[in-house]
């Protein structure tokens, strides 16, 4: 089973719905965000920056330039990480931005795995 975090917002890349770290970085830069919650935003991406690798593959093309249209999702073993991405979401749900969690056992292609995540191409009937 894999999670997935993602809001509304359409990411132009993937051509999904936005995960956390997108929505975080928009909120975190705008002026309506206390120091406090921007401190928090700033805490948890700096957790996931020391204990998650950025995947070196996001395109099913191995070709230098191939599009990134790859998405994220966590492997439900990686409860902690599970748990920092929910500290995220309550920080966003207080600004009335809807958070949603989805779960698939199809997430797609895989194009990139390690101990916690998996970046998949998704398959046409992949929610995402």
């Amino acid at each position: 089973m894999f999670i997935r975090f993602v809001v509304s917002q359409i990411d132009p890349d993937s051509g999904v719905r936005q995960g956390l770290y997108q929505a975080a970085a928009r909120l975190r830069d705008s002026p309506e965000i206390s120091a406090a919650d921007r401190d928090l935003l700033d805490e948890i991406n700096d957790w996931f920056s020391k204990n998650l690798e950025k995947p070196t593959q996001l395109s099913i093309s191995r070709r230098p330039h191939g599009k990134a249209q790859a998405i994220s999702w966590f492997k439900a073993s990686a409860a902690t990480h599970i748990q920092r991405m929910r500290e995220f979401a309550r920080v966003l749900e207080s600004h009335d931005i809807a958070v949603e969690t989805i779960t698939s056992r199809r997430p797609g292609y895989i194009v990139y795995e390690d101990e916690f995540q998996i970046a998949a191409y998704p398959f046409r009937d992949t929610t995402t």
